[in-house]
């Protein structure tokens, strides 16, 4: 399976796509692949020196090397550098799992079509395409990592949304998005929720977005990621990530 979780900040999107990734783990071999500027899934994977770990992005020498351009100079780049090997020079493992930091892409006002964006971009593409394990992609709350190619090999979004407008709506803004560029599916998934009535407010607001699974708001669960600091580990969430991956993988089937 390769599915990218994606969704307004704050949502527990990150700690979702980090138990949905110990789920995965349980059967095999999963790539990590965290996308997000806060960079915070090493840390709900249980690495160590999550801390240290220094994003692809901001690998400046080695992406300069590779994309064939001088630093502070303008000039052409490569359309396809080498990067089969970095998977394996620049991820960490931990059990099954397979980790990479690839941080931010720059926004289009910030130059979105320089050397480190375009290298990303390859790079996910390959992570995508090219390879045959399962793969879980922890975003922002869009899909800026993702080019046609790309979106058309990933099964799967799955946003992460609470009962709250905003979050829906940044939901609706990444389904038409993903219609753009050729993502073939879009799911909810509501998270915290509290009450009935918070289930029937996310439904009817998502409109024809399907919401595949809610999951309760857990207090210790937040106690835990907030005051611990390390891997957080919810066996009720777990049930629900479960739940998920059975059903995508009956869709996949």
């Amino acid at each position: 399976m390769k599915i990218a979780f994606t969704g307004k900040g704050g949502v527990g999107k990150t700690t979702l796509a980090s138990i949905f990734v110990n789920v995965l783990s349980k059967e095999g071999e999963v790539l990590a692949i965290d996308c997000d500027p806060d960079s915070n899934l090493a840390r709900n994977l249980g690495f160590g020196d999550a801390e240290k770990i220094k994003p692809i992005v901001k690998m400046e020498d080695m992406i300069n090397k590779r994309m064939g351009v001088e630093k502070g100079k303008k000039s052409f780049y490569k359309l396809n550098p080498k990067i089969d090997d970095i998977p394996d020079k620049f991820s960490r493992t931990n059990g099954n799992v397979k980790l990479i930091v690839m941080g931010a892409v720059k926004e289009g006002g910030a130059g979105c079509m320089c050397p480190e964006n375009a290298f990303v971009k390859n790079l996910i593409s390959h992570l995508v395409l090219k390879r045959d394990e399962n793969l879980v992609m922890d975003m922002e709350a869009g899909l800026e990592h993702f080019g046609r190619g790309t979106a058309e090999g990933c099964n799967f979004v799955l946003a992460v949304v609470e009962p709250s407008l905003n979050s829906i709506q940044t939901a609706k803004n990444v389904n038409e998005l993903a219609k753009d560029i050729g993502v073939k599916k879009v799911y909810a998934i509501g998270n915290k929720v509290r009450t009935v009535a918070d289930k029937t407010f996310i439904e009817k607001e998502l409109g024809k977005i399907k919401l595949i699974e809610t999951i309760d708001f857990d207090e210790e669960l937040l106690k835990q990621d907030k005051y611990e600091g390390f891997s957080v580990v919810s066996k009720k969430i777990s049930t629900g990530m479960e739940k998920i991956k059975n059903l995508l993988k009956e869709e996949l089937s």
